[in-house]
């Protein structure tokens, strides 16, 4: 009952994304199961803390990711949070209970020579699914933006005059990225073939179509970049999010400051872009090995 609640809560008032909402709802429902099964509590706002402490650790015996079961105790944090306010329970059962470290786990990125190659190699076919996929790829590599916030992306969001785009991120908070020449030239060359392929344009005014007019959908993106990330390196991942990466560890090897990197990127906190200096400083350490005398 008071999952629900929450679970609703997060959708109309928080305006959670559909991704998250559906992340939350399966820790939720695995967490009660778990109650149920274990100890036989029955509704989750009566459990305590040595019960969630339990939770953690069948988790990892079960071989979940540190990752993801820091995922799970912020939903329960979330949760008993919400339960608190709303006077469901008196002590949240996560004061007591200590999150595992996650092991820290470099973001990939793509080196810049590979990403020259990828536009500079006659990778692209000059038809509307090639010129549209380079606009897809010079779009991610262009503004960092997330996968969501580039399917989402309209027609209208583009003042190439300013040379900026309005996007629509995590949690309904927009933002202005600055974009180049280069990636002007592409959109246009591309909203001009795409208009000359579809009569009926007024059927959807999303940026990125399919060859019918329609959508793209996220996996279908996901295809598209991943089709050509394979043809310029063999990284361990291959992703749009890589391509996300990649533009913020080529600004802040540029000299970018690291408040106009989280700006650009939309992040809430310092912290998550922090990591990408991790790669930074990787590289001035490769430098100095192979250029000082005495390294």
């Amino acid at each position: 009952m008071y999952t629900q609640d929450f679970i609703r809560y997060l959708t109309t008032e928080k305006r959670y994304s559909i991704h998250t909402i559906r992340a939350y709802s399966s820790d939720l429902e695995q967490y009660s199961d778990f109650l149920s099964h274990n100890f036989e509590i029955s509704e989750v706002t009566e459990a305590k803390s040595i019960h969630v402490r339990s939770f953690v650790a069948w988790l990892i015996e079960h071989k979940t990711s540190t990752r993801s079961v820091n995922r799970k105790l912020t939903c329960l944090r979330s949760f008993y949070k919400y339960c608190l306010r709303q006077n469901v329970v008196e002590v949240s059962p996560m004061s007591k209970v200590v999150s595992p470290r996650n092991s820290k786990r470099l973001p990939y990125f793509i080196e810049e020579q590979n990403m020259e190659s990828l536009f500079h190699d006659n990778l692209f076919e000059e038809n509307f699914m090639g010129l549209r996929d380079k606009a897809i790829l010079e779009t991610f590599y262009g503004t960092g933006m997330r996968l969501s916030e580039l399917r989402g992306l309209k027609i209208s969001d583009i003042d190439f005059s300013k040379k900026t785009l309005k996007v629509l991120g995590k949690r309904n908070k927009e933002r202005i990225i600055p974009f180049g020449d280069t990636m002007k030239s592409t959109l246009e060359e591309y909203l001009q073939i795409r208009e000359e392929s579809f009569e009926n344009l007024e059927q959807t005014n999303y940026l990125f179509v399919n060859v019918k007019g329609a959508e793209l959908n996220p996996k279908s993106i996901y295809i598209i970049v991943r089709k050509y990330i394979d043809q310029i390196t063999t990284i361990g991942k291959r992703s749009p999010h890589v391509l996300r990466h990649t533009f913020a560890t080529h600004l802040l090897n540029e000299g970018a400051e690291l408040n106009a990197i989280k700006e650009i990127l939309g992040h809430s906190s310092l912290t998550s872009t922090q990591i990408y200096s991790h790669n930074t400083i990787n590289r001035l350490k490769n430098i100095y090995k192979q250029a000082h005398p005495r390294a």
